[in-house]
């Protein structure tokens, strides 16, 4: 079977091997061919690579040979107010010379993958399953532009979850959500994304402990760091370590300046891949995720199966696998409550031993080649049952 893929992740025309490179490497063992629509990696131009075939071009191109050579990248050559447009006339087009069984939709704001997957199923009668991995803004809103996301996707996701075939959320509490705005329960289906690698982790081994607290995230406001940062006024030996990059990092590491704390924070930026990032989180003691609003988040998950304790708010998937008190602390997100929390584990080293252990239960529950292949399954239903209905 055949399967295009409408999805907002660049990451991999980006050459990073992350969250969506390892699904990939996975699902590709599922489909005879993947087709993913995205919109153009960003300046792409200005580093001198070229899009050919719909493929883009560089060191880290998916196709090298590590990589599976039925997986195909379509960028859209302008911007992101041309991208429902192009997910409608590239879709024909792959659609009219491949064939394909069924189309998979990542939706968020601005709504321009469902707009252009709604016109392409209304054109072609491919049948299509609407993901909803994030609900943007939700349970809190970091500012004012999260703020109308989440009220937009209050009237936009249900209309669209209407057309779908199916709609798959990735965590209880925004299953629990949807349904609350209507999506009916017998369309949706609660298959997690957040995929743990045994092997993978298994090969990581702690290093000598150089930090106290680990952040790894993308530097968003949703995400928290600036909570973080506040906390080590009130933990004045305490060292951290932020994993990660965005449009905030500038600001951040102003405020660490300001505050003349340089010398306790370092910001590592992107790392190439998923494990050098769970080696440089195994060189804290705790982490901590205090997130607004999260689909995982992710980097919490990976940190507890490695066997950390974390710190982390009632967000995404936290709630289903934090037991308050022996895997991790759940924080209110505020500067004091972390310091509070953190202290208690900087304090305890049995402590945080065995939080750790108890964190690592969540690898039984992630593992990823079997969830990936339930999500394949998930997908490949869909096309069966269009056409037993026709």
């Amino acid at each position: 079977m055949k399967l295009l893929m409408i999805s907002g992740d660049r990451s991999v025309l980006s050459g990073k091997k992350g969250a969506f490179w390892y699904t990939l490497q996975e699902m590709q063992k599922h489909w005879e061919r993947i087709d993913i629509i995205c919109p153009k990696r960003q300046q792409a131009q200005d580093r001198g690579e070229q899009v050919e075939d719909g493929r883009q071009k560089s060191i880290d191109d998916f196709s090298h040979k590590e990589h599976p050579n039925n997986v195909f990248f379509h960028p859209n050559p302008r911007g992101l107010l041309s991208q429902s447009s192009w997910i409608f006339r590239k879709g024909q087009e792959l659609i009219g010379k491949h064939h394909h069984d069924v189309m998979t939709v990542h939706e968020y704001p601005p709504f321009y993958n469902g707009r252009g997957a709604i016109a392409l199923h209304k054109k072609t009668g491919i049948p299509f399953a609407l993901e909803i991995h994030h609900i943007v803004g939700w349970p809190i809103a970091a500012n004012l532009q999260e703020s109308i996301g989440r009220v937009l996707s209050r009237w936009v996701l249900p209309g669209e979850a209407r057309k779908a075939a199916r709609v798959r959320a990735v965590s209880v509490p925004v299953e629990q959500e949807l349904q609350r705005w209507g999506i009916p329960s017998k369309k949706m289906c609660n298959i997690p994304s957040f995929y743990l690698d045994h092997e993978l982790i298994g090969r990581i081994s702690a290093p000598p402990k150089s930090y106290d607290i680990a952040f790894c995230g993308r530097l968003v406001a949703n995400k928290g760091l600036d909570a973080v940062i506040d906390a080590l006024r009130y933990l004045p030996d305490a060292r951290l370590l932020v994993i990660g990059d965005g449009p905030l990092r500038k600001e951040s590491e102003n405020k660490v300046r300001a505050m003349g704390i340089g010398n306790r924070v370092t910001f590592l930026g992107w790392l190439p891949t998923l494990e050098a990032v769970l080696d440089a989180i195994l060189t804290a003691r705790t982490f901590v995720m205090p997130s607004l609003s999260e689909g995982g988040p992710r980097s919490a998950l990976e940190a507890m199966a490695c066997g950390m304790p974390v710190v982390v708010t009632r967000v995404g998937m936290m709630p289903e696998v934090v037991e308050d008190g022996v895997s991790g602390f759940f924080t209110d997100g505020s500067a004091r409550d972390i310091v509070a929390k953190v202290g208690n584990l900087l304090r305890d080293e049995a402590k945080r031993e065995k939080m750790g252990m108890a964190a690592k239960g969540v690898l039984q529950r992630f593992e990823r080649r079997t969830l990936i292949e339930q999500y394949a399954e998930f997908l490949k239903d869909i096309p069966r049952q269009h056409h037993a209905s026709r």
